[in-house]
């Protein structure tokens, strides 16, 4: 079984379509991850292929079952106005390895600060993960299933707001405000 190959089957599954353009992005100790690209109308799509390769472990553990355990890989939508932004493919390589360099289990909710921009000239220095409507894919037990957690940019402000009031409250303050998450150049939500 082909972990990877499943995934990219699930993947181009969902969005319909035969197959996507990639990236390779790899990491000193880590095997290659590829960043999928799927243009849907007047959004673009990339997905990581290669952080499910291998199940999180929690850093707690004593050992790392190389079987047992959560799998990830990231989802981020963006309206296709931002093209092929300089660093973005390395960026959500890097979001997708954090389980394999840091030992945190990516799930919804969790906050990833870069510190830097996500992309050359990108407002936005974290992200916030999320429950995607890509479905899960199916692995031979006793492997877990490879899940998809959607990657939402943050400014530094609403990073802040994450630590302090939660991901739903700021959530909440999009919709509100009427802000789509989409796109690259937004402002960070008036909170």
């Amino acid at each position: 079984m082909d972990v990877l190959d499943e995934v990219r089957a699930g993947v181009l599954g969902h969005f319909g379509v035969d197959s996507a353009d990639s990236a390779s992005v790899t990491f000193l100790g880590l095997e290659p991850i590829q960043i999928l690209r799927i243009p849907a109308g007047d959004v673009v799509h990339y997905v990581t292929l290669g952080g499910a390769r291998h199940p999180m472990t929690d850093p707690t553990s004593a050992l790392a079952d190389p079987v047992r355990g959560p799998r990830a890989e990231l989802a981020l939508t963006l309206l296709d106005s931002v093209g092929a932004a300089s660093g973005l493919v390395r960026t959500l390589g890097v979001l997708v390895a954090t389980p394999a360099v840091e030992g945190i289990v990516l799930q919804a909710d969790a906050l990833l600060d870069l510190g830097e921009p996500l992309w050359q000239n990108a407002p936005f220095t974290a992200v916030l993960l999320g429950d995607s409507d890509i479905p899960e894919v199916k692995l031979p037990e006793p492997a877990e299933p490879v899940r998809f957690l959607t990657v939402t940019p943050l400014t530094a402000t609403e990073a802040a707001w994450v630590r302090i009031r939660g991901a739903a409250a700021l959530r909440d303050a999009w919709t509100e405000a009427g802000i789509d998450v989409r796109d690259p150049y937004r402002g960070a939500a008036q909170l």
